[in-house]
């Protein structure tokens, strides 16, 4: 990733904290609850990209508060690409991730993240596509902006720190993402 979106994020970031007036957490425990439905939250990321390349992201998520800070969840994925400049250039991509998440602040959180994906890649080997499974191990940070008590905004910065250029899902190490929680 070019030091000028690295850059930008962290001013993007910065800018959320600042205007940011009233602290929540991410999801409040109301008093000393032991209720599961109390503790569980719901959310996740879409992606919708239409015209000579279309993508379309659809990552739910579900999650458990286990403390008032540290949470824990998962999610699936699934990711459609058609790229009308190239032949044969279509697919889909799926797979599923376990996530841990501490809030350090009430709006700052540490994030660590497994995740499998299966897509299709060419093997030169073979002469030809094959599905793949790639795994990835994310750990990183982020900001969380709250919509009212229950709901809000991710802003999370992860590094792979499994990546290989020759065999990963993503191009680059890092992964910017932006997600919402109910």
């Amino acid at each position: 990733m070019s030091s000028w979106k690295i850059k930008v994020f962290a001013i993007f970031l910065l800018g959320f904290a600042f205007i940011q007036l009233d602290a929540f957490a991410q999801r409040e425990i109301y008093g000393d609850s032991t209720r599961l439905k109390d503790r569980l939250f719901f959310g996740g990321n879409l992606g919708l990209q239409f015209g000579t390349v279309t993508f379309i992201d659809v990552s739910p998520l579900a999650g458990v508060m286990i403390t008032p800070r540290l949470s824990a969840g998962a999610g699936i994925t699934y990711q459609y690409y058609d790229d009308n400049r190239f032949q044969g250039a279509n697919g889909s991509s799926y797979g599923g991730r376990v996530f841990g998440r501490y809030n350090v602040l009430p709006n700052i959180f540490t994030h660590v993240e497994y995740e499998s994906i299966n897509w299709e890649t060419y093997s030169i080997a073979e002469q030809a596509f094959r599905r793949v499974w790639t795994d990835a191990l994310f750990i990183g940070g982020g900001y969380f902006a709250p919509f009212g008590r229950r709901g809000g905004a991710n802003f999370t910065f992860l590094y792979n720190v499994l990546h290989d250029n020759q065999n990963s899902y993503y191009a680059e190490p890092y992964v910017i993402r932006v997600g919402f929680v109910l």
